[in-house]
């Protein structure tokens, strides 16, 4: 494959949750425009940014100046965004498989560093 014909990936990390709409919202604003510009994007939520990841909780979260989470989530999901949930993460929070959005792959440490390590950047919020 040649440089021209290679895909560029991105992996964020996702640490916050409703608490700071703000910074749960930023990651998919970055993960629309990229994949807006055809990066393939992966979006990791851990920590407490694993609770964003649960049914019916993005739908409350609105942070000034930027589109509500719901639209943000959608859209990123709509053109290929992928989603990992830390497993870990959801099990200290007693969040089941079930109780998760559609789309949202849990992962395990594994996973996650190999994204990373196949990523041209990495990006923390």
């Amino acid at each position: 494959m040649s440089d021209e014909e290679k895909t560029e990936k991105i992996v964020i990390f996702a640490t916050h949750g409703p608490e700071d709409p703000e910074m749960a919202s930023l990651p998919f604003v970055i993960g629309n425009a990229a994949l807006a510009l055809d990066v393939k994007v992966t979006i990791v939520l851990q920590g407490v940014g694993v609770i964003l990841a649960t049914k019916g909780c993005y739908e409350h979260v609105f942070a000034g100046g930027l589109s509500p989470l719901k639209e943000l989530v959608d859209s990123f999901i709509e053109l290929g965004g992928r989603i990992l949930v830390c497993g870990p993460c959801i099990n200290e929070r007693r969040i089941t498989a079930e109780m998760l959005v559609d789309k949202a792959e849990i992962s395990a440490a594994g996973k996650v560093v190999t994204a990373s390590i196949e990523a041209d950047a990495v990006l923390n919020y």
